[in-house]
């Protein structure tokens, strides 16, 4: 895609992996414009069945490049003000409605619109190096990259609420602790067990995944009769997949299932 994104495919797991590590991969009109086209691309491809975000060197990402911010406020443009609209809201919903599954590999600080960006995917897995930072209020600013929305249903209302207005950073195991990651590793560790994960999911009924993210996505803002209304359509035309169909004989002969992703 770009230098400041590097895109790699492997037997169904396509990497994106933001590449600014001299700036902790803040987030530049460039990267954030590669993520987009990135996701997009990933999302629509059918060779891919599952995706992972990583970072490159000692971050993950730390959210908004704030001096380029700064320089384009400066120079009066209005770039900076609509950027909210225009990258990330797409790229949140892009990666929260990919239908397959997302892993954040989260190798250091999180921060920002970068942490934005891990919860926005289905699995977090962090080196015990790794933090969190929701640094929003420590430059004046409110929550975006989805944070009001995925945080409190990530760790509740209240610890969210203490993360956003206190600002203070937390370590992986506190992470671990509050329900924000699924799991912590060694540093050595994370690419292995990403990869393992990714893998896994990648030979895994891929409709199957994006129908479950589907009905949890609706289930989080619909009554109980809505809620059961979608998982009646949804299990409907997963019941018409040819993975379901394999998944079932297989089960039948004791066998375990080769899924084809459709």
């Amino acid at each position: 895609m770009s230098d400041v994104l590097l895109v790699e495919r492997n037997e169904g797991v396509a990497t994106l992996t933001m590449n600014r590590p001299e700036s902790m991969n803040s987030l530049s009109v460039a990267l954030k414009e590669a993520l987009l086209d990135a996701t997009r691309e990933v999302s629509d491809d059918p060779a891919v069945r599952a995706v992972v975000l990583a970072g490159s060197g000692r971050g993950f990402c730390v959210g908004q490049d704030l001096r380029e911010h700064v320089a384009l406020l400066e120079a009066g443009d209005p770039q900076p003000l609509a950027t909210v609209r225009v990258h990330y809201n797409p790229l949140v919903l892009t990666l929260a409605r990919l239908p397959k599954p997302v892993i954040a590999a989260v190798n250091g600080m999180a921060a920002g619109a970068g942490a934005g960006l891990s919860f926005a995917c289905d699995f977090r897995i962090a080196a015990r190096t790794a933090g969190f930072l929701l640094a929003f209020a420590n430059v004046g600013l409110t929550l975006d990259s989805g944070v009001s929305w995925t945080l409190p249903r990530l760790v509740g209302h209240a610890r969210a609420t203490a993360l956003a207005i206190l600002a203070e950073p937390i370590t992986a195991d506190s992470a671990l602790e509050m329900g924000l990651v699924n799991a912590v590793v060694e540093p050595d560790h994370l690419l292995p067990s990403v990869q393992e994960l990714a893998a896994r999911l990648a030979a895994g009924p891929t409709a199957a995944y994006a129908a479950i993210k589907q009905s949890l996505a609706y289930a989080a803002t619909a009554d109980l009769e809505a809620a059961l209304a979608m998982e009646d359509e949804l299990q409907t035309a997963m019941g018409r997949t040819e993975d379901h169909r394999t998944g079932t004989a297989a089960f039948v002969a004791k066998q375990k299932a080769v899924f084809q992703g459709r």
